[in-house]
């Protein structure tokens, strides 16, 4: 057994095809195929159930797949490793980010560290703030730009807080409340509204303040992006609150909405989170681009730290 052959079984079973897992490990499917049968009668199990349409991880092939997965990475960390010990960086980093972060320029940062460390694979990944930590406490991302309620910081990762930002009331131009100086959540509780679906970070921030206030409301549409909630806001299907950062550069360019600012209304904290255990390389380098390198040194593989 060898890491190729390892490769091969991630490539088949993330994708589900062994042609599609030859065209990623550029090389032919016959030799990719005959890689892993050999694999399979050196384990002496089948790792892969296959017909002519499907593929599928077998139970022992799920089993083995994690054990690859880790083998894989901590080979890849090793390169990594010896080549930082010359000041080379190297490797792979996982980013991850919520769809509104305000605080950082992600595109620009990672413009600036390619630009510094090109021999870095970098990968991006969105997502919300409480799957985004998760993924950094479980080894899928080295780093991720988080927003989350005031007082309710990421657990189990080392954090840096970016901002504190208020939210806005967004509704459509024409609203009876577009031009209001300020409003509180008792002025739009019978308001209809546009949110994220329950449950996730950004919901709940809306949800906790109404909440506090002894309030309810109904959110008649839920959304994964906030280009769909302000598409459904400029048509006048309902109103919204949003982080005030991320929102206000939008607005300024659409006539088809106005904000409006909330006394009692929802705080967020924006969070650069990374794993507190060993951060590789090209994390460290990473949080070196971003200033916060120092700390990083500092604290890796110490107990936790407040956000």
């Amino acid at each position: 057994m060898d890491m190729q052959q390892m490769r091969y079984v991630v490539a088949v079973a993330e994708t589900r095809n062994f042609t599609r897992a030859a065209e990623r490990c550029s090389v032919v499917q016959s030799s990719l195929s005959h890689r892993i049968a050999a694999l399979e009668r050196e384990l002496g199990v089948r790792l892969f159930a296959r017909s002519s349409r499907r593929v599928e991880l077998t139970s022992a092939g799920a089993a083995f797949l994690d054990g690859a997965r880790e083998c894989l990475a901590a080979a890849d960390r090793a390169v990594a490793d010896a080549a930082a010990a010359t000041g080379a960086v190297r490797g792979r980093l996982a980013v991850g980010v919520i769809v509104t972060t305000a605080a950082i320029d992600v595109p620009e940062l990672l413009q600036r560290y390619r630009a510094a460390h090109p021999d870095v694979h970098v990968v991006l990944r969105s997502g919300r703030s409480d799957e985004l930590t998760a993924a950094i406490r479980n080894g899928e991302l080295d780093i991720a730009f988080l927003g989350l309620p005031e007082g309710e910081p990421p657990l189990g990762v080392e954090t840096v807080v970016l901002d504190h930002d208020e939210h806005v009331l967004v509704v459509p131009a024409g609203h009876r409340l577009a031009s209001a100086p300020r409003v509180e959540l008792r002025d739009i509780a019978e308001e209809l509204f546009v949110d994220f679906a329950a449950g996730t970070p950004g919901r709940t921030q809306s949800d906790q303040a109404f909440a506090a206030a002894g309030l309810v409301r109904e959110v008649a549409y839920e959304a994964g992006v906030v280009e769909l909630i302000t598409r459904l806001i400029a048509r006048g299907l309902g109103v919204a609150l949003l982080p005030s950062a991320f929102i206000r550069p939008l607005a300024a360019g659409d006539p088809g909405l106005s904000l409006v600012p909330v006394a009692d209304g929802p705080h967020r904290v924006e969070y650069l989170a990374w794993s507190r255990f060993n951060p590789s390389p090209a994390t460290r380098a990473m949080l070196d681009v971003l200033g916060v390198g120092a700390r990083a040194g500092r604290t890796a593989g110490a107990g936790p730290h407040p956000a």
